[in-house]
């Protein structure tokens, strides 16, 4: 008989899918909230976008922590404490009048993030997974993330149609403690060789910052987390403040898009729309083709497209046309690089592996959403900082050529 095919929707991967696609749209909402809350304080634009900075900086500090702790406790254990720092974030920032408390309080949401995201939820669906399934599986699980963006923005914005900040805050930490529903599908096989189970922690980690294409890795991941970052916080204030006017009789006045601040909203929604296709294609690429240059790809086309969007006067046409794009490149990034993680150090310390990785990201999300509040506050614009995520983009799409993309050796072989 012939030998039966693993299917690929485990239920580790559709819980992990509705973890991420929930915790992602509110994540992905934060930018709408950036006018509301700087206008009703009269706060200067740095202040919100240090929070929001903050919030990807403690993400980032959090996702090794957490990654190791799902190693060490258990998965589910991590991910039950992520969701109550994400919801006590939430809810504690809703009160908060100063920008000094939504900073602090950004480091609880940042840690929530860190406790129901990728680091932990991609090593848990990459344990799950066969071999032959396990790209494209990252994929999904990844899309599901976009997914969540498709409607976080829009959804926040509605709601804000309806309540203040605060009550929105609230309840979206009432979806967050929701995603608990999904945690006894969340049960994850040991996968890994009897080497790597055998293999401590301290001597992966010893071997990772000894192989000169893991420090590529890590330096190639701060780049896309400094132009989505960037984008995410700034790019609705941005489309909001300098866009063109809508017109009247047009496509996106029909669909009762009829300012720039509801197109701004719009644009966050296509970019998660056009990012599960793109994310779900590199997924299924990931496991044909080398992975290390279609990063290199990836990143030079998000290079090649933020020159024209920012060389060319924004319309709404504009807009549409790079959220689209930009989107079919937004996390394509992420299952080849937790992937390349995967191939090349083993399945066992994954979550820290990547961890560790997605840290260089969070910098770079720190950087692009701090310093864009900052130079907005002292030039009026955002050009500069724009350039800026141009420059490390064609770095990261460089610095990915010279990886090793094979199977280090254990240190017990």
């Amino acid at each position: 008989m012939p030998e039966q095919r693993a299917s690929i929707f485990t239920p580790v991967l559709i819980a992990g899918c509705i973890i991420m696609m929930l915790g992602f749209a509110i994540r992905a909402s934060f930018g709408v909230f950036q006018i509301p809350i700087a206008g009703e304080f009269g706060w200067p634009r740095a202040e919100f976008s240090l929070a929001i900075a903050i919030q990807n900086l403690a993400w980032g500090i959090g996702q090794p922590i957490f990654g190791a702790m799902a190693e060490k406790i258990g998965d589910r254990k991590a991910i039950v404490l992520g969701v109550f720092l994400y919801a006590a974030g939430l809810i504690l920032s809703s009160f908060a009048t100063t920008p000094g408390g939504h900073q602090f309080l950004e480091i609880l949401v940042g840690f929530g993030i860190a406790g129901t995201g990728f680091g932990v939820i991609l090593a848990i669906v990459g344990r799950a997974s066969s071999d032959e399934n396990r790209s494209m599986s990252l994929g999904i699980a990844t899309a599901a993330g976009s997914a969540g963006q498709v409607f976080g923005a829009p959804a926040a914005e509605l709601l804000l149609g309806f309540f203040p900040w605060q009550t929105v805050f609230i309840i979206f930490a009432g979806v967050m403690l929701c995603t608990l529903f999904a945690l006894p599908m969340m049960r994850a096989p040991k996968t890994a060789s009897k080497q790597e189970l055998e293999e401590s922690m301290g001597a992966v980690l010893k071997r990772a910052f000894a192989d000169p294409s893991y420090m590529m890795i890590f330096l190639g991941f701060f780049s896309c987390g400094y132009q989505l970052a960037f984008i995410t916080a700034h790019f609705p204030a941005f489309i909001t403040e300098v866009c063109g006017p809508i017109a009247a009789g047009g496509v996106l006045a029909s669909m009762g898009i009829t300012t720039t601040s509801g197109l701004g909203a719009f644009a966050i929604a296509l970019i998660g729309v056009a990012n599960i296709g793109g994310t779900l294609l590199a997924g299924y690429l990931g496991k044909k083709y080398t992975k290390k240059y279609l990063l290199a790809g990836i990143y030079t086309g998000r290079t090649i497209l933020a020159a024209w969007f920012i060389l060319t006067p924004m319309t709404p046409t504009t807009v549409i046309i790079f959220s689209l794009a930009m989107g079919s490149l937004w996390l394509a990034t992420v299952p080849l690089t937790s992937g390349l993680v995967a191939h090349i150090y083993g399945l066992r310390y994954m979550g820290t592996l990547y961890g560790i990785v997605f840290f260089s990201h969070q910098l770079g999300s720190f950087l692009g959403v701090w310093l864009g509040g900052r130079l907005y506050d002292a030039t009026g614009d955002y050009t500069f900082v724009w350039w800026v995520g141009i420059g490390v983009g064609a770095f990261s799409a460089i610095v990915h050529l010279p990886v090793r993309e094979k199977r280090a050796e254990l240190a017990a072989a």
